[in-house]
């Protein structure tokens, strides 16, 4: 069957259809199209006609217009709408007619980099030019630096690389930096939350860098679809943006069908597993050979996904190696080999997380799963355009889990569908990014007094890193003086630098992986069953102090979750004031989590087998919350009653605050104490899971009381009797009766 026929199915096949919440299709669109600009060099002009490019798409010739009349620019339009050209074509028009120009093109990722250079090479060479082009990353050959410094007109890299690779040795560098033309970034929706506030950072540290070269690049930055996409780029790049987002490029009609997997246990609200759902659907697809990419929230849920159809595919066309896993952990070979199996067809399907949702060639895949709802109407959109990036039909397919937000959205599509995407939070002032970033600003040129870093004075801090040795004041100007060599110690994406390497030790001793620090205690604890690639390993031994772990292959039926217990301290409160019958305050928090226990979960049928400790240390993190507490007479419920309605209420809470914040799900917590020892009361305490926070939690404490009446709807359209994962919770974590007691709470604190 080709897809239509599958699609129609779909429609008729009871089991299926009455699945179907909504399914939208979003027709097909001609393209907008104008002539090439007579500025624009005619050997650029014939490589991109030998391409079979004679014309541009509108939004492409406006941004060339705005470049060419040095402005700075932010270009949104949908995944595969031929955004490369809008920066492609003016950096290399300026490279034509002067070759001592330059440009530093910056991807979040290496793969993304990679992938961009060998687009931008197929232009250079159909022209005959010698235009260097090299990507420089961690794998690029020491031999070949040199030569990259010297001689490389574009340099592609990626933040990470800018900033331990590049800038603290800018005088190595100097030639870029001299005649540095454009400073390229895509993808700069990718740049929220902390990886955002790092690298507005290392912006400010290139503009000094480049203001002691007397340069003052243009920006062109390009996004996918976001609420604020020249203010974010604006708070990155600290330039006024031109916005570009009339999309000119045609489109295929798209298929866009939310799925909510059917109700098993109506008294408890449970429903069956997405990923078992999203399994069958995608087998449908991958059965009849029709190139399906199927997304799910976590390494866990790929590796667990994937160990499901490679079992269900193994005695087909193609076997096993057929469906390949895609995440964060793979080597960079391993990576590479499946984005080509999927470009050239070997590859009929790939299980990824949020990894390959952007722009990454892969092919032109048909049909895109999404197991469970990614935590922003942007990511959804992102993940569902990788399907579909030729001139004909294609699907994407939403199947929900029984999580709060998920049952939010898939039971209004009107707000996914009318709603603007979420807004991309960044707050590059917090202290513990800004202080780090001035730290390798000091290391790269000397601060004098009054510099201005960021918008801010920042004499303050200076003296402060002098009183710790870190820096000598002499003659009006801040010296780095200390012997090591701070970029090194800071991670652009974490607060942490520090991976942890996992070793096969089946047969000698071979690294596989690796696991970031965070994800350390829940994937890789003794006992847990790690997968990679669908083959499943036992953990002998984890070195928490080497930051090693050592693994055993193993087949078993079963894959290992684990719990965590957290603990919350006020620290500081910045803000407060009462509202109705609540307290509202936002301030610094200390969060202790622990790693307590570990479930079996069989395959298949995900019954619990049974369970095991964890013996790690906590972690500490300090970072900013917003809390609410209430009288303890609320509703005229017992102690007992208010604990269970307080946990039911935090969980709506904790689930649906991405709706109005543009993060992941994981990017804030909650937790509930039912007598505060700040507050006195029960205080239900929502926190960005953040060093220092984001900024989360003060948008949660602006909101006054969207947050409860939001949590309010939930609860009551559930259609559970007593409670469910759907929308307080499941009743073993938060008692009988958790869905009234939290209507009884809201009920008592709002006045409406």
């Amino acid at each position: 069957m080709n897809l239509e026929q599958i699609m129609d199915m779909l429609k008729t096949q009871e089991r299926l259809a009455k699945n179907i919440t909504h399914w939208a299709v979003i027709p097909e669109k001609p393209g907008e199209y104008e002539a090439f600009p007579e500025y624009l060099s005619p050997k650029l002009i014939s490589a991109l006609k030998k391409k079979g490019i004679h014309r541009l798409y509108s939004h492409q010739r406006r941004a060339l217009d705005e470049v060419m009349a040095n402005n700075d620019i932010t270009v949104v339009t949908p995944t595969a709408s031929g955004k490369s050209l809008c920066y492609n074509l003016p950096v290399l028009n300026a490279i034509l007619a002067d070759k001592n120009a330059r440009a530093i093109y910056l991807f979040p990722t290496k793969a993304l980099s990679q992938d961009q250079v060998s687009e931008l090479m197929d232009i250079v060479d159909e022209m005959e030019e010698d235009i260097k082009t090299f990507t420089y990353d961690g794998d690029t050959p020491v031999n070949a630096r040199v030569a990259i410094r010297k001689d490389g007109h574009i340099v592609v890299t990626n933040p990470d690389m800018l900033h331990t690779g590049i800038l603290p040795h800018h005088t190595k560098w100097m030639k870029l930096f001299t005649n540095l033309k454009y400073i390229v970034i895509d993808e700069i929706h990718i740049y929220r939350g902390i990886f955002g506030s790092h690298t507005a950072n290392l912006l400010r540290r290139l503009h000094r860098i480049c203001k002691f070269y007397g340069s003052n690049p243009i920006f062109i930055c390009c996004s996918a679809t976001i609420a604020n996409p020249r203010e974010l780029s604006e708070k990155i790049t600290q330039k006024p943006m031109v916005l570009i987002d009339q999309n000119g490029a045609p489109a295929g009609e798209k298929n866009i069908i939310f799925y909510n997997p059917p109700v098993v246990n109506r008294q408890l609200g449970i429903r069956r597993s997405s990923l078992l759902e999203a399994k069958t659907i995608a087998l449908g697809f991958l059965k009849n050979r029709v190139q399906t990419i199927t997304f799910a929230r976590s390494r866990l849920a790929v590796e667990v996904m994937l160990t499901y159809l490679q079992e269900e595919m193994k005695n087909l066309h193609g076997g096993r190696n057929s469906i390949r896993g895609y995440r964060g952990g793979y080597l960079p070979k391993e990576r590479r080999a499946i984005e080509k199996g999927l470009r050239e067809g070997k590859i009929l399907g790939v299980v990824s997380t949020n990894a390959l949702e952007l722009g990454i060639d892969i092919g032109n895949l048909d049909v895109s799963i999404i197991t469970g709802y990614p935590g922003s109407v942007a990511s959804t959109w992102q993940q569902a355009g990788r399907a579909g990036r030729r001139s004909s039909v294609s699907a994407s397919i939403l199947v929900a889990s029984s999580s709060p937000l998920d049952q939010f959205i898939i039971n209004h599509p009107e707000y996914f569908f009318e709603a603007s995407p979420e807004h991309g939070l960044i707050n590059p002032d917090n202290l513990y990014i800004l202080v780090s970033h001035i730290k390798c600003a000091a290391f790269e040129l000397p601060f004098s007094d009054g510099e201005i870093f960021g918008g801010e004075n920042i004499d303050e801090i200076l003296a402060f890193l002098e009183g710790e040795r870190i820096l000598r004041h002499v003659g009006g100007r801040w010296h780095w003086m200390a012997e090591s060599f701070p970029a090194e110690e800071i991670s652009l994406r974490s607060a942490s630098m520090e991976n942890f390497v996992i070793t096969d030790i089946t047969e000698g001793a071979k690294v596989i992986g690796e696991v970031d620090r965070s994800s350390a205690p829940m994937l890789i604890h003794e006992e847990a069953i790690y997968i990679h690639a669908g083959q499943q390993y036992q953990v002998e031994k984890l070195d928490y102090e080497e930051k090693k772990a050592y693994v055993r292959k193993v087949d078993v039926d079963y894959y290992t979750d684990a719990n965590f217990a957290v603990e919350i301290k006020v620290l500081d409160v910045f803000r407060q004031k009462a509202d109705n019958n609540q307290q509202n305050y936002m301030g610094e928090v200390m969060v202790t989590s622990l790693a307590t226990m570990f479930k079996k979960i069989k395959f298949f049928t995900h019954e619990n087998l049974g369970f095991g400790p964890i013996h790690l240390p906590p972690e500490e993190m300090h970072t900013t919350a917003y809390w609410l507490s209430i009288p303890e007479n609320t509703g005229d419920l017992s102690r007992d009653e208010i604990e269970s309605g307080l946990l039911g209420l935090c969980n709506v809470m904790v689930n649906i605050a991405p709706l109005y914040l543009m993060c992941d799900p994981r990017d804030v917590r909650g937790v509930v104490q039912i007598k505060s020892p700040f507050t006195q009361k029960p205080t239900i305490y929502i926190y960005d899971n953040f060093p220092g926070g984001v900024g989360f939690s003060e948008k949660l404490y602006d909101m006054e009381d969207q947050l409860l009446k939001a949590a309010r709807q939930v609860i009551m359209e559930c259609d559970c009797e007593d409670g469910c994962p759907s929308c307080v919770g499941p009743y073993e974590e938060v008692g009988h009766g958790s869905k009234t007691f939290a209507l009884k709470i809201i009920k008592g604190v709002l006045s409406d």
